[in-house]
């Protein structure tokens, strides 16, 4: 876990546990008796690229310190059916209480790993970066974002507290406060608005849905402007538009809207910077993983 933060995780993984033992598993309590101990294995059921393996892990351990886990397969690495994940031993009772969180958790976040990998995957070599959204299961984004890393992919903005990002409804109540319709006047000046407003250091990012908005917002230079739902070709004059005003490497472009496996290397193609998709983590599926008891003894 050398890339999370191990005091954030727990808290996370707490709330997760309370969530589904509550009070007590009853079913265990009622079926089993106390202190008989077991071992259990995860399986994979699918080809994936593995995620969270870690966090079960401290899934396990918040239940039952004593419990052991040892892994098979480490984050990134690419999971087939019937692979043999990690193994865990312990009390029986702590074991079935922590499997169904513990799967969960590695279930979602190797889903969202495997769909940035197979993006990332289609546009290797064109320079292209993957990039992720707030489109986020809520409060899961800080371990999802890590699962978009895992695949590959980068993060955005990490909230609404990080980075400008100048989208078409503050452009819509910006033209209410000021009686501005003209986007083309708006843009440039909200942008300037915007940096004298935030610190330095701080990106500044607007969303254009027409060329003659991306030329207005190329003229005040901001960071980078967001092509949204733009067909690749609509994008490539967008690149051009840009190139034209001797602005490349000065201001990056990303696509966003409808990106599938099917056109990201249209868009790939069209010389931006920045693909971002926020299927990577609220379409996701999740992947099918079991705990299966091998061993129990008394």
């Amino acid at each position: 876990m050398k890339d999370l933060d191990k005091k954030r995780v727990d808290a996370i993984v707490r709330f997760a546990l309370k969530e589904d033992v509550w009070t007590g598993d009853i079913t265990s309590q009622a079926v089993l008796d106390r202190f008989i101990s077991a071992d259990g294995v995860i399986v994979s059921r699918q080809n994936a690229v593995l995620c969270g393996v870690d966090i079960a892990e401290r899934v396990f351990t918040a239940v039952d310190c004593s419990t052991k886990f040892r892994t098979n397969a480490s984050d990134g690495d690419i999971i087939r059916p019937g692979m043999e994940i990690a193994f865990v031993e312990g009390d029986a009772h702590s074991i079935l209480k922590a499997e169904r969180t513990a799967l969960n958790f590695m279930g979602l976040l190797s889903g969202v790993a495997s769909a940035t990998r197979e993006l990332v995957d289609a546009v290797r070599g064109t320079g292209v970066e993957i990039y992720d959204t707030r489109k986020t299961v809520p409060l899961h984004r800080y371990l999802q974002k890590y699962a978009v890393t895992v695949g590959g992919g980068q993060n955005h903005r990490k909230g609404l507290w990080d980075m400008v990002l100048i989208k078409d409804n503050h452009i819509r109540a910006y033209s209410m406060q000021t009686g501005i319709t003209d986007s083309t006047v708006l843009l440039p000046k909200m942008i300037e608005r915007a940096r004298s407003s935030v610190q330095k250091n701080i990106r500044v990012e607007v969303e254009v849905e027409t060329l003659e908005e991306c030329a207005a917002a190329l003229g005040a230079h901001p960071d980078i402007i967001m092509l949204d739902n733009m067909p690749p070709e609509m994008v490539a004059r967008a690149v051009g538009i840009r190139k034209d005003m001797g602005l490349e490497g000065k201001v990056l472009f990303e696509v966003s809207g409808g990106i599938t496996l099917e056109n990201i290397k249209g868009y790939a193609a069209s010389g931006v910077e920045m693909i971002s998709s926020g299927a990577l983590t609220s379409q996701a599926r999740s992947v099918d993983l079991s705990l299966e008891i091998i061993f129990r003894k008394n």
